[in-house]
């Protein structure tokens, strides 16, 4: 770029800048089944870990083609680890794999505590969901595992029935889990209710209305009133039961088909509410995608009772100019300035000091507990552009463009919404744009003349 004297102007400008969110990815399934061991229990299921409680589980993961034991697809991946239902086998949640496994979650099944007799061990349960947790981090950091350097540091406990009260011991008891998630969640001994008080993560509670497995009032109501975290929300499906976030299963369906009445919503409605609830949230949790969150809070789903203690707006950006430096004093967890909608490597602090040699627009992306916002304010370099001169500025009707003899250049008028509002082309020494149809304000113009892009602040009056 040309070196260039300038200074910098702020105007607010809105909407030039998007993130992606992390489900709009389509990745193959690959599976695996590992077995862990704890050294300090017995029983479990499964076998070949050594001596110890022996904790087979089925684990789907993006890959980079489907198939058994098949290269994990480059890139990192959140990990959750999902607790099944009573007398319920882990593959009845194939539905959930199938739609979060292809967004890139890693998902783990562990195999234990699942016969009807003898009655399954609420404690263990919850303590091989952590373990495989942790297990699985291990993993990552294994030379010559299959997860080596796959795993992102984010995790999250989930279950259905019995395993979503034992997500809740799992996830109580350790730090390992960044969110937990609940689809029925059952009371259990020990209790869920009581181990929810320690529950120390973002939460989400998903809960049927016409439940009779699992009473709301009995069951997924009180683990919810009993999580202090800040951000807990529970959503009510309108109409749905137990056993429709699952797949069909004998144990689950003859158990609701006894003590369920007024179930209005099919099990394919039940599940396609789920997806649309758990999406985002994960998206955010785990992904820390902003515009997941922004969905979450503030877009409501037509079927569903939303009550959440999260906040659904996120403080304003502001930036200021002294000399070149750019600089903010909003308060976040992290900070990411852009150049011309892309991201500065390695500019990560509040400030950021703009070297001579860099003209263009910067902005700043600022993270917080809850949610991303980019900043209200552009600092566009807009003083001088090499040959271009720009005048008058504020202009009424005409905004006259001078530059070499020989030039060609493509103009671009953006107003404070990011739109543009002109646009079209300039061919000689001096031209002007005619911007008598405008509406009175700020705009940002940009010139595109190879091999530079120029910017400059314009007022019309």
């Amino acid at each position: 770029m040309q070196s260039t004297t300038y200074k910098l102007a702020l105007i607010t400008l809105i909407g030039l800048f998007h993130t992606t969110l992390s489900f709009s990815q389509t990745l193959n399934i690959g599976h695996t089944t590992l077995t862990f061991n704890d050294p300090n229990r017995t029983g479990g299921f499964g076998s070949g870990a050594g001596p110890g409680r022996q904790i087979q589980t089925e684990i789907y993961y993006p890959a980079a083609a489907a198939g058994e034991n098949v290269a994990v697809a480059n890139g990192q991946f959140p990990i959750i680890v999902f607790g099944h239902g009573f007398a319920m086998n882990w593959d009845a949640y194939s539905n959930i794999w199938n739609q979060l496994v292809p967004l890139g979650y890693i998902m783990a099944f562990p195999r234990t505590e699942g016969g009807l007799f003898p009655a399954p061990s609420h404690g263990d349960f919850g303590q091989d969901i952590a373990l495989v947790a942790q297990k699985m981090t291990t993993a990552a950091q294994t030379t010559g595992s299959l997860f080596e350097g796959k795993l992102t540091e984010y995790a999250c406990a989930m279950g259905h029935s019995m395993g979503g009260g034992a997500a809740v011991l799992a996830a109580s008891q350790n730090n390992i889990f960044d969110c937990y998630l609940g689809l029925a969640p059952a009371e259990t001994n020990p209790s869920a209710i009581a181990a929810a008080a320690n529950l120390q993560v973002p939460s989400l509670i998903l809960s049927g209305t016409n439940d009779g497995v699992t009473p709301p009032s009995q069951h997924h109501l009180p683990i919810y009133d009993a999580i202090p975290h800040e951000c807990k929300s529970f959503s009510s499906l309108i109409g749905g039961g137990h056993c429709y976030f699952a797949n069909t299963n004998f144990n689950c369906d003859f158990g609701e088909s006894t003590s369920s009445t007024g179930i209005s919503l099919t099990r394919t409605e039940q599940q396609g509410l789920m997806f649309q609830q758990i999406t985002s949230w994960l998206a955010y949790f785990l992904d820390l995608s902003c515009s997941a969150y922004e969905s979450f809070a503030s877009d409501p789903i037509s079927g569903i009772a939303l009550t959440t203690t999260c906040p659904t707006t996120v403080p304003a950006v502001s930036i200021s100019q002294n000399g070149n430096v750019l600089s903010t004093t909003t308060q976040g967890l992290s900070y990411q300035w852009y150049l011309n909608n892309s991201p500065i490597q390695g500019a990560t602090n509040d400030s950021l000091t703009v070297q001579s040699n860099f003209s263009g627009v910067y902005n700043l992306l600022v993270t917080y507990d809850y949610g991303c916002a980019f900043s209200n304010n552009i600092a566009g370099l807009e003083e001088s552009f090499g040959a271009f001169q720009i005048f008058p500025n504020p202009a009424n009707k005409t905004l006259q463009i001078q530059g070499p003899a020989e030039f060609h250049a493509h103009f671009q008028l953006f107003d404070v919404g990011g739109q543009v509002v002109l646009s079209g082309s300039i061919n000689k020494s001096q031209d002007a744009i005619d911007i008598e149809s405008i509406k009175n304000g700020t705009y940002l113009l940009q010139l595109d003349s190879a091999p530079s892009s120029f910017y400059k602040v314009i007022i019309a009056h």
